[in-house]
């Protein structure tokens, strides 16, 4: 029987997160070795862990894979969380950019200097209220489904559940407007695997503070 997946990582969200989400979604254990110092980022680079020499990685099923979104293709088809066929899959993908792009910039904005903050902000709340959500809200509505994609839970879904959740972090407000994304949110967070996510004491981690950021910025010296 094969071990539980190990992720490499710092002990914060960043992008490791959206695949931990995934696999509790999963129903998936797994385990944890934090990236604390430099040093150990340079061991897992010189062992050659590390193909491209960068976190985050995952060992699971005998590899040591690489790059968050083929981490996420490899979990997704492992556990059912990948869609039918090619079309729905292009279609998750497809959604899954999306919520990417978005994320992005709300983890981007964490570590951004302070002069730049107010910019971003700024942005942030644009591209939130106007691109992103109204595009996933009209998704709902246009085929009226429980799920984006296939009215069954997949990737993209989980994705977005993370991505609301970050949304509503930073301004409960911005969600509003959108009742078929609010609807989404609550149906899959009470699904019995997530709900589990979301209580304290798992292994979901919290918005970065201060000090956190500084410790990141040390070992990957951004």
């Amino acid at each position: 029987m094969a071990g539980k997946p190990v992720l490499h990582y710092f002990d914060a969200r960043g992008r490791m997160e959206c695949i931990r989400w995934l696999l509790a979604a999963a129903g998936v254990e797994f385990e944890e070795k934090f990236i604390k110092t430099s040093e150990d980022l340079e061991k897992l680079r010189k062992d050659g862990s590390l193909v491209f020499e960068q976190v985050p990685m995952v060992e699971i099923d005998g590899m040591k894979l690489v790059q968050t979104r083929a981490i996420l293709n490899y979990i997704a088809t492992k556990y059912d969380l990948y869609g039918k066929d090619m079309k729905e899959r292009a279609l998750i993908d497809m959604y899954s950019e999306g919520i990417f792009d978005l994320t992005e910039m709300i983890l981007q904005m964490a570590i951004c200097p302070p002069d730049q903050k107010e910019a971003k902000v700024s942005l942030l709340k644009d591209r939130t209220k106007n691109r992103y959500l109204p595009s996933f809200e009209k998704v709902l509505k246009s085929h009226g489904q429980n799920y984006l994609v296939g009215n069954r839970l997949t990737r993209a879904d989980i994705q977005l559940l993370e991505l609301l959740l970050y949304i509503e972090e930073f301004d409960p407000s911005l969600l509003a407007p959108f009742p078929l994304l609010k609807a989404l949110k609550s149906r899959i967070s009470s699904l019995p695997n997530v709900k589990k996510f979301l209580q304290p004491g798992s292994q979901r981690k919290p918005p970065m503070d201060a000090k956190k950021i500084e410790e990141a910025r040390k070992i990957f010296k951004f």
